[in-house]
């Protein structure tokens, strides 16, 4: 019970220790950014097993591995540390003005070319020193979007790889109790191509089926909710090429007779640039949510709670 744990003789840096060996996998590796040596961190270790009874971590050819123990406490443990650095973070108050912390925000490929702009460009007027490094994410390809394609990115929010990530369609992923979740709106595709491609010129449903298309594609595969929606209305698209981000789709259009289907906040930012018109798509399709989350541990940092505010009025994309 927590209650006959002598917390005195509990040294919360072997804590500090955890997390840091988790997050780089190696006793050495780990020792480094700590600044100890790789048999401190051992010895360390050896604590930390005898406490929670766990080999926590176990020894590979390339450095260490986490026991499914280690995992399952990972969460847990970085909340603790979370609210304990919030706790003695407001010894110093986070001033935008002043601060120069570096944030890391994971974000969809799109929504960095359409909002990391002026996300820069706002915190940059607010936060002068303040850096902010902008990560793409990408889903899990083995899940789809209602079934946890985005979980690895909340245990990125956990241990602290992420202060913030913008992930799209949560609503049909209940977010577990500890993350805190904000709507950024959602957004739709869009046609793209040259202004003097058939589609441009008399978008239909004909026209756009008779079009040779390029997909915007992770991992290659050439049909995703376009062509789904088609093969209800028993018709098909001739996806010539894939690309794995929004902005190639776009270069892949402006080059080609190819016609893009990329979010209407991406051409509205940046078609013109390619000399490239946007026209919707000749069949209903659903927007795509997107929110901001961060976990509620965080939030009680000032930071992470002003960081989540900017975001929030930087990468607004209008009711979804």
């Amino acid at each position: 019970m927590l209650n006959q744990i002598d917390l005195s003789r509990t040294d919360l840096n072997l804590l500090v220790l955890f997390e840091t060996v988790l997050a780089k996998g190696h006793v050495g590796h780990a020792a480094a950014v700590l600044n100890l040596s790789p048999s401190a961190v051992s010895h360390g270790l050896g604590r930390l097993r005898r406490l929670l009874n766990d080999p926590l971590f176990l020894r590979t050819p390339r450095g260490v591995t986490p026991t499914d123990r280690a995992l399952e406490l990972s969460p847990r443990i970085a909340e603790i540390l979370q609210g304990v650095r919030g706790v003695l973070g407001t010894a110093e108050p986070f001033d935008p003005a002043t601060s120069t912390r570096r944030f890391r925000i994971g974000t969809p490929d799109s929504a960095l070319a359409v909002h990391g702009p002026l996300l820069v460009q706002q915190v940059g007027a607010e936060a002068p020193g303040v850096g902010l490094s902008l990560l793409h994410i990408l889903p899990n390809f083995r899940t789809s979007p209602g079934e946890g394609a985005f979980t690895h990115v909340l245990d990125q929010l956990d241990d602290r790889s992420l202060d913030l990530a913008a992930i799209p369609q949560l609503a049909e992923t209940p977010l577990p109790a500890r993350f805190l979740a904000r709507s950024l709106g959602g957004d739709r595709l869009v046609a793209v191509c040259r202004p003097d491609h058939p589609f441009a010129r008399a978008p239909s449903l004909e026209t756009y089926c008779d079009a040779r298309h390029v997909f915007m594609s992770l991992t290659g595969d050439r049909t995703g909710v376009i062509d789904t929606v088609l093969a209800r209305m028993d018709r098909q698209r001739d996806v010539i090429t894939t690309v794995p981000n929004a902005m190639l789709a776009l270069l892949m259009a402006a080059s080609t007779d190819l016609v893009a289907g990329v979010p209407s906040s991406l051409a509205e930012g940046q078609a013109a640039r390619f000399g490239l018109v946007a026209n919707p798509l000749p069949f209903d399709l659903d927007l795509t949510p997107l929110y901001a989350v961060v976990t509620r541990a965080a939030h009680s940092d000032a930071g992470i709670a002003w960081l989540l505010d900017q975001v929030t009025r930087a990468m607004w994309l209008g009711p979804a």
